[in-house]
């Protein structure tokens, strides 16, 4: 894939991301770029952005919410989570259910 089409399928995947602002920097593209050039696939960030969302919505009643991401790189310790997890594609399939889930609860 172009770096161009991926950078802006990761940048579109990331803005639609629950807990996200929505909004892109130039330090999110320069980001997004650099995943590209590692070889990042692109299944890997978007698998990274499902289990952080997860994380953050999918809390214990009662807690106070967590405050908006503004970066793509809050999400550079779970892309590299990800990297090194051995989960298959069905693990991350679950999660998205479950923030379905959780979103339409809302």
């Amino acid at each position: 894939m172009e770096q161009r089409d991926y950078v802006r399928r990761l940048l579109d995947a990331y803005r639609a991301t629950p807990g996200t602002c929505g909004a892109v920097r130039r330090p999110d593209r320069v980001l997004a770029a650099q995943l590209h050039q590692r070889g990042v696939p692109l299944e890997a960030v978007e698998n990274a952005f499902v289990l952080a969302a997860a994380r953050r919505l999918i809390r214990p009643a009662g807690v106070a919410p967590l405050g908006t991401i503004r970066s793509l790189a809050y999400f550079s310790p779970v892309i590299e989570e990800v990297l090194q997890l051995q989960v298959g594609q069905e693990y991350f399939q679950h999660l998205r259910h479950k923030l379905q889930r959780a979103a339409s609860a809302r």
